[in-house]
């Protein structure tokens, strides 16, 4: 992405304009073109979830939120790809930079949540109720913003992200790492991906073992799990695991003349990590049985928008639906199975 004569120019220690560039600039189109459309779309189904009192539609319209406030960056971030800099001058820097590492950590954070969420309703369905409550989910996701932002204010010095060398710019992309950014990567990769890691594979651990060992859910309710638990994990670890591998690598392996092979994995990974705005809405909007309900009796709406009585039909549909119309004496066997189809 700099403007270098050679491939790993020891003067500058910097890589050269990397033909890959153009392929990554069309990803990020098409995350942008797909992104806006399927989170929009899911902030209208978390908050119908939200309106059922379910505490999980807390966590998923704060993904959303946060997936659509990144989204509104990429294309700067595109206009910087193709010029080779950075044309808006310091602060836009910083701002761009910290939404970005807002989206990273809001949304580990929020996986976590979801996951020990998930943990309690399904292995602990009794003794957690009074926790597992929408006003207690909307106090977790303000902490989780409150911290996300006080770690991104504590880590990002724009010193460290900002540099200007002769007729350009750069933003972020520093090679070599300032020696304070490598201290910065170890903090990030720490609390940033390894601690919500464990914390999402301990809890989705025990959720399968529970589910295995309940014989009274069938081979289908399993498999829908199982598909769930699968889905959030690689959405997690393939999302935010290689950009945080790769920059524990750069702050172990970063020398000048810098190796192109490290940048450029450096690159795909970043890009790796923008598919989180598309994961969340395909994987918990449209996978989860709810929240396919929810995204139903949504296109229902609009299409009944025209008639006077659109609103009066879709809300005993929506109870039917959503389990919130069963009849009292079904509600403790069918307790188990509702959690998990959540």
């Amino acid at each position: 992405m700099n403007k270098t004569d050679g491939l790993n120019d020891s003067d500058n220690c910097s890589p050269s304009e990397d033909p890959e560039k153009r392929v990554f600039v069309a990803l990020h189109f098409a995350v942008i073109l797909f992104g806006i459309p399927s989170n929009v779309f899911f902030l209208f189904v978390s908050y119908r979830l939200i309106r059922q009192k379910i505490d999980l539609g807390v966590y998923l319209f704060n993904l959303a939120l946060s997936d659509l406030l990144f989204i509104a960056c990429l294309p700067v971030w595109i206009q910087f790809a193709l010029n080779d800099t950075w044309i808006y001058g310091k602060t836009a820097c910083v701002v761009c930079v910290f939404l970005l590492f807002t989206n990273f950590y809001t949304s580990a954070v929020l996986l976590s949540c979801i996951a020990v969420d998930r943990y309690l309703a399904i292995v602990h369905p009794l003794q957690f109720c009074k926790i597992r409550k929408r006003r207690i989910a909307v106090s977790v996701s303000i902490a989780a913003w409150i911290f996300t932002v006080i770690f991104n204010a504590i880590t990002v010095h724009p010193n460290s992200i900002y540099k200007e060398i002769e007729d350009y710019t750069i933003c972020l992309d520093l090679f070599p790492l300032p020696q304070q950014q490598k201290w910065v990567n170890v903090a990030r990769f720490v609390v940033g991906f390894l601690i919500p890691a464990l914390v999402v594979g301990f809890c989705y651990w025990q959720i399968c073992w529970d589910v295995k060992k309940n014989q009274t859910l069938g081979s289908m309710e399993r498999r829908h799990v199982f598909k769930l638990l699968g889905g959030i994990l690689l959405t997690l670890y393939l999302c935010f695991g290689p950009v945080h591998i790769m920059m524990i690598l750069r702050v172990l392996l970063e020398e000048c003349p810098y190796p192109n092979w490290l940048f450029v994995g450096y690159k795909a990974s970043v890009f790796l990590s923008t598919l989180n705005c598309l994961a969340d809405p395909l994987l918990y909007g449209f996978t989860s049985r709810t929240g396919q309900a929810s995204a139903s009796n949504l296109l229902l709406i609009f299409r009944r928008i025209g008639k006077k009585d659109g609103q009066r039909e879709a809300g005993p549909q929506n109870n039917q639906i959503l389990g919130t119309g069963v009849d009292s004496n079904h509600k403790i066997s069918m307790y188990c199975t509702s959690e998990l189809q959540l």
